[in-house]
């Protein structure tokens, strides 16, 4: 009995020390409805429980200084693992082709077109331009070396955006779960994860993404705890820091889409709970409205259009990028061959014009002495696209009947009927019922006759899109189609590229398919007429709400022209989360430094079974409080956080992977890293709540040296991990993975890992 007795008292005395020495988080929720008055804190201070003033700083020091101590090693361990080695090696590296000759083009002022929006390219130029790198390097091809060029700038800055990434999450996990050690599990997950720290240290535009996007989450969830203190400065600050992360998320790439959704998901959230306080009045829950509207929306779009205004006025000059955009957007160009020249406005009859196509590469319509070979249709002229400038892209506008023109010539109106006589070889453009090279389903476009003369196949109707009949044909801006009078197509550019006898130019083809699409529209570049008064093209320069649509346009028909090619790797959505095939950065045989994307697969593989996990554990948390069983308060925070912060998170990680299922562009395994920062902030917080309540399964203290003892086990697990597999990040030499010697014999656990 005195045994029990003990053993009881013990239990007692120990379970008061756990609750006067934990730090208690309150909830949102809490603190908005009980706010702590001057008159409450002058009571809390008075209880005979209170030490004073003096007591209450103390002990609230105590508890922050360790905090602030795993904060510093955090952040330590997270910028040592990624500036590490980060020169090596001295030559290009996968996608540093594209980017890094991007950031180039900035520091030139040169114009190109890219798929991506322009920050994170401006950023990249940025950082090169201000640590001495001048522009001069031109990425040609990954293996080509660096040399004396300074692009340790360009890698730094990434890795230095890269390296925030786990004290976001430490940060975020510690708001949304009350709890360090949580956070310094989600922490451990980054800083250790060969996967991240590989996407980190090159010129990449996945580092500067991910940092935008974990940005505006941190600041959402800070903005979230301000809700007691509506409309004082912090909750202004995080609100404008909230806004300005979106817009730079977006600014990179558009799956800053997804970070966006979710914060506007929260929003929405939060302001139903607001309309839903009685306390507050309706001017009050408008305040609260416009002011998201403002820091959430209308905050986001200023910057964002602000980052094309500098993007376009920095990229003055002609370069890769104008053929992939319209004349009239070209003609601002300087070094374009439309930059302030005069042509005629309306175009004529005896003109000499050059055709463009007005799909994403579809080519000027062009042709050339060489025919189609034997069994590719009739063996005449070949007519093709072709994407550069080039003097057989020169075509002569002429009357069906080959009249002489007046002096002044006629000018060709909307459903006129026309010929177009190739200038070099005085063939026309011509269309039969023989089948195209490549689709199989549209007619052959050749050249046919000679001197002008040939026959009723010849003749094309002109058809301005959106026009009327008697519509004149404008330059640079109309849209217009040519329909074949004898069989009824439309001229077509495929975008297919054509084999080496057709000299890898574009197809062209005459599609019995009517639908307006940019494939089949063209638009009247070039245009010669000595006949006419020329304009200056100065007039017609578009200004900058048309450029910024036509980027827009151009840049969405870009991603969705992105398709595997022919005996290219593919990625599948199923693929990532299970860490089933990386990419080759650097290097394929022994001889070669060779750098392996791969995520530490045992980081990976507990993240995946957290996932199952934390919806075991919700599930069983919500079935208990729905049954009505009583649960300590304790149990309640616990199950709050899982649901809360946790169901925030997951949301977070639905957002970013599954709507790749959905998407009919090619995919890369490094488009689920965003998506695997939300999957180790929800498995920080499931992993501690599941040891925290180890005392379901024993009393104390086993259920305490069990929490510690799983803590320990995990991190350890994950630091041991990071040390077989760092050669994959920090590069290796030598011997192949599936040779004796080799850095990483006998960690080739899947057959599909290529390292």
């Amino acid at each position: 009995m005195e045994k029990e007795e003990c053993i009881s008292q013990w239990h007692k005395t120990r379970d008061s020390s756990t609750l006067r020495n934990r730090k208690v988080f309150p909830s949102p929720e809490q603190t908005h409805q009980s706010p702590i008055t001057p008159e409450s804190k002058i009571k809390q201070d008075d209880s005979p429980c209170s030490n004073g003033s003096s007591g209450d700083f103390s002990a609230r020091a105590s508890v922050d200084s360790p905090n602030q101590l795993l904060l510093i090693v955090v952040t330590g361990l997270s910028f040592a693992t990624r500036l590490y080695k980060i020169t090596e090696p001295p030559h290009v590296c996968w996608d540093e082709t594209h980017f890094g000759k991007m950031g180039s083009y900035y520091i030139n002022r040169t114009f190109f077109f890219d798929v991506h929006p322009p920050l994170g390219k401006m950023l990249i130029a940025l950082a090169g331009y201000m640590t001495g790198y001048d522009g001069t390097f031109p990425f040609v091809k990954p293996g080509d070396k660096y040399e004396d060029h300074n692009y340790w700038g360009m890698r730094g800055f990434c890795a230095i955006l890269g390296s925030f990434l786990p004290i976001f999450a430490y940060l975020i996990v510690q708001e949304l779960s009350r709890s360090h050690t949580a956070a310094l599990i989600t922490a451990a997950l980054l800083i250790f994860d060969t996967g991240c720290i590989t996407i980190s240290q090159y010129i990449l535009l996945d580092p500067i993404l991910m940092f935008f996007i974990m940005a505006a989450m941190l600041s959402m969830v800070k903005f979230n705890q301000q809700s007691s203190r509506p409309f004082t400065a912090p909750w202004w600050l995080w609100l404008v820091l909230c806004g300005a992360a979106l817009a730079g998320a977006l600014g990179v790439k558009f799956v800053g889409l997804f970070v966006i959704l979710l914060v506007g998901l929260n929003t929405a959230g939060e302001l139903w709970r607001i309309l839903g306080d009685l306390s507050l009045s309706l001017m009050d829950v408008a305040k609260h409205f416009l002011a998201r509207v403002v820091g959430l929306i209308l905050l986001p779009l200023f910057l964002y259009v602000a980052v094309f205004a500098v993007h376009f006025a920095l990229l003055n000059k002609s370069g890769p990028g104008d053929g992939f955009f319209s004349s009239t957007f070209q003609s601002r160009l300087i070094g374009n061959n439309l930059y302030n020249v005069s042509m005629p406005e309306y175009l004529a009859y005896g003109s000499t014009i050059t055709v463009k196509n007005l799909r994403i590469a579809g080519g000027y319509l062009h042709s050339h002495w060489h025919l189609y070979p034997e069994g590719v249709g009739a063996k005449q002229q070949q007519v093709t696209a072709y994407l550069h400038k080039d003097y057989n892209n020169m075509w002569l506008v002429q009357k069906p009947d080959n009249d002489t023109q007046s002096e002044i010539p006629d000018l060709v109106r909307h459903g006129d009927i026309i010929r177009l006589e190739h200038k070099e070889t005085t063939r026309n453009l011509h269309s039969h019922l023989h089948l195209a090279p490549l689709t199989k389903k549209h007619f052959q476009v050749t050249g046919y006759g000679i001197n002008g003369t040939g026959d009723t196949n010849d003749l094309w109707q002109v058809e301005v899109c959106g026009g009327r009949r008697g519509d004149l044909v404008k330059v640079l801006r109309s849209k217009v189609r040519f329909l074949h009078k004898a069989t009824g197509c439309v001229l077509y550019s495929s975008g297919k590229t054509l084999p080496k006898w057709g000299w890898e130019q574009v197809e062209v083809t005459c599609s019995p398919y009517l639908k307006e699409t940019p494939s089949s529209q063209w638009n009247i570049e070039d245009h010669i007429n000595p006949g006419l008064p020329n304009i200056s093209l100065s007039l017609l320069k578009p200004n900058f709400l048309e450029i910024l649509l036509e980027s827009h346009i151009v840049m969405i028909r870009g991603n969705s022209g992105l398709k595997p090619k022919d005996n290219e790797m593919n990625s599948k959505p199923w693929h990532w989360p299970i860490n089933y095939q990386g990419l080759r950065f650097s290097g394929v045989n022994e001889t070669e430094y060779r750098v392996y994307l791969l995520g530490n697969p045992v980081v990976w593989w507990i993240n995946l079974a957290s996932l199952g996990l934390y919806l075991i554990m919700v599930a069983v948390s919500s079935i208990a409080i729905q049954r009505g069983i009583s649960l300590q308060q304790e149990r309640l925070e616990h199950s709050e956080v899982l649901t809360g912060g946790g169901g925030l998170l997951l949301l977070g990680w639905l957002l970013h992977y599954a709507p790749f299922y959905i998407m009919g562009r090619v995919l890369y395994y490094h488009h689920y890293f965003p998506a695997m920062l939300f999957s180790s902030m929800l498995t920080g917080v499931t992993l501690d709540t599941l040891l925290r309540n180890a005392d379901l399964l024993l009393c104390q203290p086993y259920s305490d040296w069990l929490q510690r003892g799983g803590q320990m086990i995990l991190l350890f697990t994950v630091l041991y991990s990071f040390y077989m597999f760092h050669p994959l990040s920090y590069g290796m030499t030598g011997p192949l993975a599936h040779e004796p010697g080799s850095a990483m014999a006998g960690l080739k656990w899947m057959d599909s890992w290529e390292f």
